[in-house]
Parts: C-alpha cells; structure tokens; sequence
C-alpha cells in the first residue's frame, strides 16, 4: 500500500498496489502494521456501506461528537463518489478547508478521515456503493453535521443535472 498525505493533516489516500497475472489481480486493502508504521489508526469496530441508487446523491457532512470521535476509512466498492472531507479541528491551521478525493471502484483507493474532520460526498454514478471501516461505533446522539453547502467551508462540490440529498442533511446547520 502507499500513503500519500493531502493538503489537510493527517488525511490520507491510502492506493492500493496490485500484482496481476492472467486471472486478475491481488492487492491488500489493509495491514494494522503498515498503517501503524504511517502513523495511522488501524482499530476498526466497524464496518458500514453506503449505497447510492442514483448519480448526484450527496450525502454529508458527517462526524461524531466527544467521546464518540471517530477515524473512517472510505473506500468506493461499486460506481465512483467525490469524497470530501472538511477539517473543523480547532486551533488547526487548515480549519474549516477542505479536499476531495475522486475514489472509484475500478482505482480501489480509499480515503483515510481522522478525527476532528467531516466528512461527505456525492456519486457520480447510479449504484456507487461506499464501504466505512469505523474506529467507534455510530452513537445516535452523538451525530453531528454540517451544510453541504455551508458558506464558511465554500466546497466546490462537482456539477450535477439533479442533486438528491436527505431531508436530515438539509436541516443540518451553518457552522458558527
């Protein structure tokens, strides 16, 4: 595997290095000792998928609250997504930017989300399908979000003929 940091701290895009024959290919996707080496969490509690029926769906911007925080590794299993995370670490100096990562099934890479980060995205295909390895499980009430839209982060979200996004995303508020 190969780590490759973005432009935000601590955010990862973890590719995958496949050895192919004649009958396909082989790669890891994971190893807890490589991702320790790059200073990485690797404790995975569990494991989520998103699907997405239609292009355009956009989902986010997601994290957990202390004591929930949590790290996500995303990965896109079926379709293609832009994935982005927002850094809303207080005191960071990259607060309140954001990158977006384009992961695809046929690429296979994934992007690693630390704590203090939101994250979301938006498929660019009908039937992407997202796969979350979580390092806590989900609280409910521990649930926060963003505006996918929110002014004070400006994503530039791609360009799409309709945009389909959940009534609770919606609601979520601008950051103060």
């Amino acid at each position: 595997m190969r780590f490759t940091p973005t432009q935000l701290p601590g955010v990862v895009v973890v590719e995958v290095e496949p050895r192919a024959d004649d009958r396909g290919l082989f790669a890891r996707t994971f190893c807890r000792d490589e991702f320790a080496a790059a200073g990485l969490c690797g404790d995975w509690v569990q494991c989520n998928v998103s699907y997405n029926a239609r292009a355009g769906t956009l989902r986010g911007l997601h994290w957990q609250a202390e004591p929930h925080v949590e790290v996500k590794l995303v990965r896109c299993t079926a379709g293609a997504a832009d994935d982005v995370i927002a850094d809303l670490r207080p005191g960071s100096a990259s607060c309140r930017r954001w990158v977006a990562v384009e992961i695809t099934a046929a690429s296979r890479r994934a992007v690693y989300i630390p704590v203090g980060c939101a994250h979301g995205f938006q498929a660019f295909t009908d039937g992407t399908d997202l796969f979350y390895q979580m390092s806590a499980p989900h609280v409910s009430a521990a649930a926060r979000g963003a505006k996918w839209d929110d002014p004070s982060l400006a994503i530039e979200w791609p360009r799409c003929a309709s945009r389909i996004i959940a009534p609770r995303d919606l609601a979520w508020e601008i950051l103060p």
